[in-house]
């Protein structure tokens, strides 16, 4: 079994792939607008460049989203997390994310984690990034 979290995106979907990509090393595995599908005739002319469907690997895991018009609700109650084992690594994604969004836990160091901190990215995504201490032995 695999889970794969997939997005909503209000209109701004193929811009987030294109910025996670870039960001979390991932690759853009296929991109459908709205405009471009068998139902083209049947989309109102401003979501014909939105998307449909869109993919991106990140080595062995893959994050789906869509633009929904019409249906875009804030996300809450759930965050994408990151788990990594370099701090160096944990700080530039951070940063990265961050930029241009929202800080709701900055980055440091916490009781399980030598980093760890959330926020919400430009596109309105909420992010945990989480650095775990080695586990004692």
């Amino acid at each position: 079994m695999k889970i794969t979290a997939y997005l909503s995106f209000d209109g701004q979907c193929e811009a987030a792939f294109k910025f996670y990509a870039e960001t979390l090393g991932g690759e853009i595995q296929g991109l459908f607008k709205y405009g471009e599908s068998p139902m083209a005739d049947q989309v109102p002319p401003q979501c014909a460049n939105q998307v449909m469907h869109a993919t991106l690997a990140l080595k062995d895991q893959t994050i789906m989203a869509a633009d929904v018009p019409g249906r875009y609700e804030t996300p809450r109650g759930f965050s994408m997390t990151i788990g990594l084992s370099e701090p160096a690594e944990a700080e530039r994604i951070f940063a990265a994310l961050s930029e241009g969004g929202k800080v709701t836990m900055p980055l440091q160091e916490t009781f399980w984690a030598v980093r760890f901190g959330m926020l919400t990215d430009r596109f309105g995504i909420p992010w945990m990034i989480n650095c775990e201490k080695p586990m004692a032995g």
